[in-house]
């Protein structure tokens, strides 16, 4: 078996990989509670001839799968949890809610798993047809949206045996990711304080509200004297009650904090920590700080990039037909007067932008249907993904593939509702495809790990710091 017999196993098997897609787009759990998804996995990787485990690293719904022995060592990423508040019918092209469910798969996680899943397939294949030494694993990874399990199962130098890690992202363009992206730290800062009669004895009273509104204040002056590359945000969680003639005695609010680095993100936090502590001491209220995740930054590795691209460029990509373009163009019409000013690639390379304008029609096609030329980049692109840990630990890379219609916007009812669409099934297949061939390259020609293990060398000359303090659990927000 070569590479051209695994990409054409997906095809013959694409079946079994789009059913699991849309199974999960079903289910729609959220974060730290994919129960059925970890289990559909562990129940399919078991059909297919993988070892697997599950409940692994402390995350109940992590799920490994392993096939073969020896070294080179492959990790395929996978992620299955949805979001919530974007409940949306498959294949409508207007806002309309399911009845059954609350959730939606609006980042495509549903598609990313079932990829990565095509992919691992794939190799297994190869490695049982071909008895080369070598091993796959596949990663089911829970709580990407708030969760970061990545970085928990870093925590425990989980991807530290890896020659290299191989994931994808479903998107509105066909490329290979490069450059990184914001670390993030996220802490829920809980006061309690006591009720009291607004009107009648005010001075009994202590305002959790008022402490956070204090920390809230507080962290806006931080604001002026944090890096200019950071960003803090921030959710009332809990006000306290319904009832403004009561001095409210709980109270709660969740900050995350990015920046560009971990240890630049884990120094503001510090700072935002002293201001709840402040609060607290002015409104004499009780503090209770509770971690929930954080996530590191993104080390590119530019000779893995190249292989996935090398890969893209020898696979044909899929053709979409009239029913195809009429369902994009109909969900571009939903958003396209907010996106007109929005980039297709954030390229810093001004001959990719050029060609990705013409080709995109400067975003008005409504499906990208090219492939965007390699490029390499070392800027920190907006947003936060638990994959960085997984990048300070083994050389890593990753590449999207259009899925949705050009510009859609993420975390969309759109994305939701076209999850099941055969361009959403087209194109997470593709991605398998792109993976299972640079594993396949990756397993044969070992220069190109040596390379990619020298590159993340110099990269990662620093040190991992772990955003995950010593005792912290994976907790549901």
């Amino acid at each position: 078996m070569d590479k051209q017999q695994a990409v054409a196993y997906i095809d013959q098997n694409a079946k079994t990989f789009t059913d699991v897609s849309d199974e999960i787009w079903e289910y729609a759990e959220l974060s730290l509670q994919e129960t059925r998804s970890a289990a559909l996995y562990q129940k399919v990787l078991i059909e297919q001839g993988f070892e697997t485990e599950l409940c692994v690293y402390g995350l109940d719904t992590a799920v490994i799968g392993r096939y073969g022995a020896g070294r080179p060592v492959i990790g395929i990423l996978a992620e299955y949890d949805a979001l919530s508040g974007i409940s949306q019918e498959s294949g409508k092209a207007e806002r309309a809610f399911r009845a059954d469910q609350e959730n939606g798969h609006g980042c495509g996680h549903h598609m990313l798993g079932a990829g990565a899943f095509a992919a691992a397939c794939a190799v297994k294949e190869y490695l049982k047809e071909t008895g080369r030494p070598g091993t796959v694993i596949f990663y089911g990874c829970p709580g990407e949206e708030g969760g970061a399990a990545k970085a928990f199962m870093a925590k425990q130098d989980v991807f530290r045996s890896l020659d290299a890690a191989l994931t994808w992202h479903p998107g509105d363009v066909n490329e290979v990711s490069s450059g990184s992206c914001l670390a993030c730290i996220q802490k829920e800062y809980a006061f309690s304080g006591l009720s009291a009669h607004a009107a009648g004895c005010p001075e009994l009273g202590r305002s959790a509200l008022d402490a956070v509104e204090l920390m809230n204040i507080g962290v806006q002056f931080l604001r002026e004297h944090a890096p200019s590359t950071a960003r803090i945000h921030y959710a009332i969680t809990e006000s306290g009650g319904l009832s403004p003639n009561v001095v409210q005695p709980k109270a709660k609010v969740l900050y995350m904090v990015r920046d560009e680095t971990v240890h630049s993100a884990l120094a503001l936090q510090a700072r935002v920590d002293k201001i709840a502590q402040a609060a607290a001491m002015m409104t004499e209220t009780t503090l209770s700080v509770r971690f929930i995740d954080g996530c590191a930054d993104v080390i590119p590795n530019n000779v893995l990039e190249k292989t996935l691209h090398d890969n893209f460029s020898a696979i044909p990509l899929p053709e979409y037909d009239e029913q195809d373009w009429a369902y994009a163009k109909a969900l571009q019409q939903t958003y396209l007067e907010q996106v007109k000013s929005q980039p297709v690639t954030q390229s810093p390379d001004k001959a990719v932008v050029e060609y990705v304008n013409e080709k995109s029609e400067n975003g008005a096609r409504a499906i990208n249907d090219f492939l965007i030329p390699l490029y390499s980049c070392e800027t920190h692109f907006p947003g936060s993904t638990d994959v960085g840990d997984v990048s300070w630990q083994t050389p890593t890379a990753q590449i999207n593939t259009a899925t949705y219609p050009s510009r859609c916007p993420g975390h969309s009812w759109q994305n939701v509702a076209i999850g099941k669409s055969p361009q959403a099934h087209k194109g997470l297949l593709m991605a398998g495809k792109v993976i299972a061939a640079t594993a396949i390259d990756l397993l044969e020609q070992p220069n190109i790990l040596a390379a990619a293990r020298a590159e993340f060398e110099k990269r990662t000359v620093a040190g991992y710091a772990c955003p995950i303090p010593d005792g912290a659990k994976p907790e549901i927000v």
